[in-house]
């Protein structure tokens, strides 16, 4: 049975077997992150992807190096025309460079989405492995505005803070207040993440605004081939989600599917520096070993 909690859609959307799930994000040329990995993504957990771009980087494995952001008009242009022949049955919303491409995402929902619309996940790209805040005040403004429409948000932990306006918590249980603070304050759930605190144990929870909802065990993988894995977990959750209309479900399928695909990305051998996981590990018939 499709989940009770919290959503943007109505009856005239139904999960379906092969969903068709639109990535708007941007482009990573060394294939580990952004658009690149939520296709991938979207593939391994059986959907169709699709993607409309905001922003282009020069990118590896070591980092970014520049930025190229298109004009938003031309990613509007990009999403009217999808819409125009495409039904989109989930959708996943990433990197957003400037307070000009999320308003241009912002109205498009508006536009299409509503009550009526696919469910749409959030993954707000808002601070660097290095802590460095990606974002303008006006930008994350922005971005924090964007939530309103969207069913489940995915932040790490700095981004959680900052979303909030306050300094990042330390420990898991001030994760899960803060998680449920945003929940309340924007009426969506979120996938709190323990990956950035320290330890061996890294849990994750679906959180609503009443407080958490799941709470999902996990430990630490001893490896540096985690590039990519907020892109695609929200791609790989809206993925799942469209599929089967269950959010827990589909928060422990994707933790369950990136816990293997990190495992296995060692053995990629992709750069020299924080590697990409391996989004088809199953699909090659890699067997791997969690911790």
């Amino acid at each position: 049975m499709p989940s009770t909690l919290p959503t943007r859609h109505g009856s005239p959307w139904r999960p379906r077997p092969v969903p068709r799930v639109l990535s708007v994000a941007g482009s990573d040329p060394s294939g580990g992150a952004g658009i690149q990995a939520d296709l991938k993504a979207i593939a391994a957990a059986g959907g169709y992807g699709m993607a409309a771009l905001t922003a282009l980087t020069a990118q590896s494995t070591r980092g970014v190096s520049a930025v190229h952001v298109p004009p938003p008009s031309f990613l509007a242009a990009q999403l009217d025309t999808l819409r125009a022949d495409v039904a989109l049955d989930g959708i996943k919303v990433g990197m957003l460079a400037s307070s000009a491409v999320a308003d241009v995402v912002t109205r498009w929902l508006d536009d299409g989405a509503g009550v009526d619309g696919p469910p749409v996940v959030v993954d707000p790209v808002m601070v660097a492995t290095s802590g460095d805040r990606l974002l303008d005040r006006a930008a994350e403004d922005a971005v924090r505005r964007l939530l309103d429409r969207a069913d489940v948000v995915t932040p790490n932990v700095p981004e959680l803070a900052v979303l909030l306006g306050t300094p990042a918590a330390t420990t898991w249980t001030g994760v899960l207040g803060q998680a449920a603070r945003l929940a309340a304050r924007h009426d969506v759930l979120v996938v709190a993440k323990g990956g950035h605190l320290p330890g061996d144990e890294v849990p994750d929870a679906l959180v609503g605004p009443g407080g958490v909802v799941a709470e999902l065990p996990g430990r630490r993988v001893p490896t540096t081939s985690t590039h990519g894995t907020g892109c695609s977990l929200s791609s790989g959750l809206v993925t799942r989600y469209a599929r089967h209309g269950e959010w827990e479900r589909a928060l422990r399928e994707t933790k369950a599917w990136l816990t293997d695909a990190v495992v296995a990305g060692t053995a990629l051998e992709v750069g020299s520096g924080c590697g990409p996981v391996d989004h088809f590990w199953a699909l090659r018939g890699v067997l791997v070993e969690s911790p």
